[in-house]
């Protein structure tokens, strides 16, 4: 039987590591850094909305998790990202899943999602 998404991403303590690097990531990324860097000195706020992100993450690929967040587009309300700052999120994600050997197949599975709620995101 072939594992489910959450499991080969590495359940939720991997999803955990991946969302840590990949904001780790944004935060040095000349090109959406500013998006990130206010949260550093919001430790708790950071902490919430990372841990969103991994419930997220974790609840959309199989896992046994409840999101209580909100919806994207609410979340994304106001922030007015742009096609460019997407793609270079998505990008940090993708580097983040390399740096954690993720293999191809999961990472096409993982852009197939990401792919799949752009139309939430971009623009709000």
């Amino acid at each position: 039987m072939k594992k489910t998404l959450f499991e080969r991403l590495g359940g939720t303590s991997g999803i955990t590591r991946l969302v840590d690097d990949a904001v780790n990531t944004h935060m040095e990324n000349p090109a959406i850094s500013m998006r990130f860097l206010p949260y550093k000195t919001q430790p708790e706020r950071l902490a919430v909305i990372k841990q969103h992100s991994v419930d997220f993450f974790s609840a959309g690929s199989g896992g046994n998790i409840a999101y209580t967040g909100r919806d994207m587009v609410t979340a994304h309300k106001g922030m007015n990202i742009s096609p460019a700052e997407y793609m270079h999120a998505v990008d940090d994600i993708v580097l983040a899943m390399d740096k954690h050997g993720i293999d191809q197949e999961t990472k096409n599975e993982v852009l197939g999602i990401l792919w799949s709620l752009k139309g939430m995101i971009i623009a709000q």
